[in-house]
């Protein structure tokens, strides 16, 4: 299995620690909104992963953080005047629903910060002692960057480059304008834990660094993100993880590509930012899952209607292939499977396994009538191949006929004008049949009459 690390810049074999084992740790939200479709992205984007590894017959234990405790979250609950833990929980639960409405199934642990302080403190102790971190003028706790000889190893910047880029604002309480924070001295009205350097709260990336050894040890097979987080974030990870411990601290790096609209980098500045439950309002969940992945993990997805129409597109062509076959066997050491393997097995290259699902649909359609036994069993790989991606596991029918939209036609009143089209054409009046067909068109609704009767299914 060949996976592209982002410290080495180039594809790698991968060998786990622990044979048959992996450890994968993934930043996840900071709880102070709604989940936005970049979350979606990079959960999505390790929602297969994981789900190929254990088709494979990996055992993984997947972590994934919340950061309940954050500048952002202190914020917006001030100006919500609301408490800090009832707007976490409020955001932890929306996040919950929404990625279960997307298929993304929930990690083997999710460390909330706010419950790993002792961990935290213990290694911005170790950093301390060791030289990496000390106390600033104003009461807070920085680490010294350049005391860790590696900065910049996995954004590949140079630290005298980011020192001449560094916004130097005076701040006396620093050594130097790239010392981030480890520790910070309590304020007014916002939440403190006692510390040996007096009350206060972690910095950002500490809490990874912290949750991350704790659950997966000092040492560990994979972390991941997405792309955004390469800097600052991850690399800050690095340093103070690896001085505190000494060890190396994850043994590769994988970064998810961003979410664009329009071409555009998504931003709330430029008013192009969407809500996961803003984009399931418009269309349905498996079509924006399949969207997500549509695109090799590592690439920019562009978020737009066509793209949208695509993947809804590509998702009623397996569906309608689908509809109508028999209970079959996925056949073993299949052609197919074996290619779609390969494809993952390159880097988790998911346009090209697609591209073999593809391949057995065509071929379903091909012998669907002169070999339904043969179509039937390459149906049920169809699936089989599909769930490992988290897609196609409804009936058929259901996701044909499901609405995109709240304020869609009914099913009941789609039935109704069928029938009346369907007396229509029984009395000859052709007119009024055209007209009930025009009538479906308009709501999104396509009709296939066929040897069996008419059936129908929602367009986009």
């Amino acid at each position: 299995m060949q996976i592209f690390n982002s410290i080495t810049k180039q594809k790698q074999e991968f060998t786990p620690l622990i044979p048959g084992k992996i450890g994968l740790y993934v930043c996840g939200n900071t709880v102070y909104d709604h989940s936005h479709i970049g979350h979606a992205r990079t959960a999505v984007s390790f929602d297969i992963i994981t789900r190929y590894w254990r088709y494979r017959g990996f055992e993984v234990n997947y972590v994934r953080n919340i950061t309940d405790v954050d500048d952002k979250i202190i914020n917006r609950a001030q100006e919500n005047d609301e408490d800090i833990d009832s707007l976490t929980e409020r955001m932890i639960k929306s996040g919950e629903e929404d990625y279960a409405k997307l298929g993304i199934l929930p990690p083997d642990n999710e460390p909330r910060a706010t419950m790993h302080m002792a961990e935290m403190i213990a290694m911005i102790e170790a950093l301390i002692n060791k030289g990496f971190a000390y106390v600033g003028g104003n009461g807070d706790v920085f680490y010294d960057v350049r005391k860790f000889d590696n900065y910049g190893a996995l954004s590949h910047k140079n630290i005298d480059e980011l020192q001449v880029g560094a916004r130097m604002a005076i701040d006396e309480a620093k050594n130097n304008p790239l010392d981030f924070v480890l520790w910070k001295m309590a304020k007014p009205n916002e939440p403190s834990w006692d510390s040996p350097w007096g009350k206060g709260r972690p910095g950002w990336h500490i809490e990874c660094s912290a949750m991350s050894t704790t659950c997966l040890g000092e040492n560990f097979d994979i972390h991941g993100g997405g792309m955004d987080l390469k800097f600052p974030h991850h690399e800050n990870e690095i340093a103070q993880s690896e001085a505190a411990t000494g060890k190396t601290f994850a043994n590769l790096w994988i970064h998810s590509g961003l979410v664009t609209i329009n071409r555009e980098k998504m931003s709330k500045s430029l008013g192009n930012f969407f809500t996961i439950k803003e984009v399931l309002e418009k269309y349905k969940a498996e079509t924006v899952r399949y969207f997500l992945m549509s695109s090799h993990y590592r690439s920019p997805v562009n978020y737009s209607q066509e793209s949208l129409e695509i993947a809804e597109g590509a998702l009623v062509r397996f569906y309608t292939t689908l509809r109508g076959l028999q209970s079959g066997l996925a056949p073993e050491n299949s052609e197919y499977e074996t290619r779609f393997q390969i494809a993952m097995d390159d880097d988790f290259n998911t346009p090209e396994a697609l591209a073999v699902m593809f391949d057995i649909t065509h071929k379903i359609n091909r012998v669907r009538e002169t070999e339904p036994e043969h179509a039937a069993n390459l149906g049920a790989l169809l699936s089989k191949l599909g769930g490992v991606f988290g897609l196609l596991d409804q009936q058929p029918e259901a996701f044909l006929q499901a609405p995109a939209a709240e304020d869609a036609i009914s099913a009941d009143a789609i039935e109704a004008l069928i029938a009346e089209r369907n007396q229509a054409r029984a009395d000859k009046n052709w007119a009024r049949a055209d007209e009930i067909r025009d009538e479906l068109i308009a709501h999104g609704v396509a009709l296939e009459d066929g040897a069996k009767g008419t059936t129908w299914r929602r367009e986009v």
